[in-house]
């Protein structure tokens, strides 16, 4: 490679960038002579057959006219764009009678609107929001709930174990005994939040939401437990529903029941929702059981308390008609899109 081939690459080149008339056909003639498969490139490889004596001041001379026309690129690129822009600017026009396009808002999740709609119900009866950790120690997920270790009842909340002493929670009622060591009584709390089952079917999930009651208090009784659900059945599915009791058994509550509501789909004439029975089970309840208040070091002859919960896919399952518990977790738009004029 001589000086004088260099001299005319150069010419070239410069004659190419000039005559670009738009930035597609610069940055074309950029890669012919700067790309890597380009004229420098081929300088470059050719250099390795010249004396060693000239290398440095070909080597140096090709570095001049490699920076020449990089800057001489971004100089032209910069050009062509702002006449491009100017071109659009002169030929394009903006209608500002034509309707803008409607942005599509989002909306809150089925579970989403149920939990903030029992928020809103129990918190007229003076109930206020507690929150607890996922991962609980066994201790809180079933020792201080009167649950010990190799207890019968566990086997209903078979789970998911973390460590030999630590578990994804299988409710929320650890919230309750966290808030009755921490906290000064009288109480009323409500504690919501994910729990963990190894359960998977057309009713069942291994992940959903709970939301639990807690009110402890001087001379608290069964009464009074009953007129809370009660008055909550009616606000959250309607004035005209029934409530009622069933005796059951909760290790943790002590006397114990579980609670049902007349169905607000058929209003208790019998339907495919309630199984033809005119009543739909809601949850569990029942007074809060002494060994209970006895972990937390709560004095028992003065303080008496009751706690409920329930599911809260079970809720958004009876207040829709939703017959599969497995749509909430799917995010399936067609499923979801249902509930944008409720949320």
């Amino acid at each position: 490679m001589s000086q004088n081939q260099l001299d005319e690459i150069k010419k070239s080149a410069l004659n190419d960038f000039e005559k670009a008339q738009n930035r597609v056909e610069l940055y074309n003639a950029k890669v012919q002579y700067l790309g890597k498969t380009g004229a420098f490139t081929e300088i470059m490889k050719s250099m390795a057959s010249m004396p060693k004596d000239q290398k440095p001041v070909f080597g140096k001379k090709v570095n001049e006219v490699k920076d020449l026309l990089e800057k001489l690129y971004v100089h032209l690129e910069s050009q062509l764009e702002q006449k491009e822009i100017q071109f659009r600017m002169q030929n394009e026009k903006l209608d500002l009678t034509l309707p803008g396009s409607q942005t599509v808002m989002g909306h809150l999740h089925p579970i989403q609107v149920v939990t903030e709609e029992i928020f809103k119900v129990l918190s007229r009866l003076g109930y206020s929001l507690r929150t607890g950790p996922l991962i609980e120690k066994d201790y809180y997920n079933f020792e201080a709930l009167n649950l010990p270790e190799n207890h019968p009842a566990r086997d209903m909340q078979d789970t998911f174990f973390v460590d030999k002493t630590h578990v994804l929670r299988t409710h929320t009622s650890p919230i309750q005994v966290h808030s009755l060591e921490n906290e000064k009584l009288p109480l009323r709390i409500m504690g919501t939040g994910p729990v963990f089952r190894c359960d998977s079917d057309i009713s069942h999930l291994p992940h959903f939401h709970q939301v639990e009651g807690m009110c402890v208090d001087e001379n608290i009784s069964m009464a009074d437990l009953k007129g809370t659900i009660a008055y909550f059945i009616k606000e959250f599915f309607g004035r005209e529903l029934k409530t009622r009791f069933r005796p059951s058994f909760f290790p943790f509550t002590e006397p114990s029941a579980e609670f049902d509501c007349s169905c607000p789909v058929c209003k208790g004439q019998g339907c495919s929702m309630c199984n033809n029975s005119g009543w739909i089970e809601i949850g569990g309840a029942g007074l809060i059981n002494p060994k209970v208040f006895e972990h937390a070091k709560v004095d028992t002859s003065k303080w008496q308390g009751f706690a409920f919960g329930f599911g809260i896919e079970r809720m958004a399952i009876i207040k829709y008609g939703i017959e599969d518990i497995r749509l909430f977790p799917e995010n399936d738009l067609r499923f979801l899109k249902q509930f944008n004029e409720q949320s």
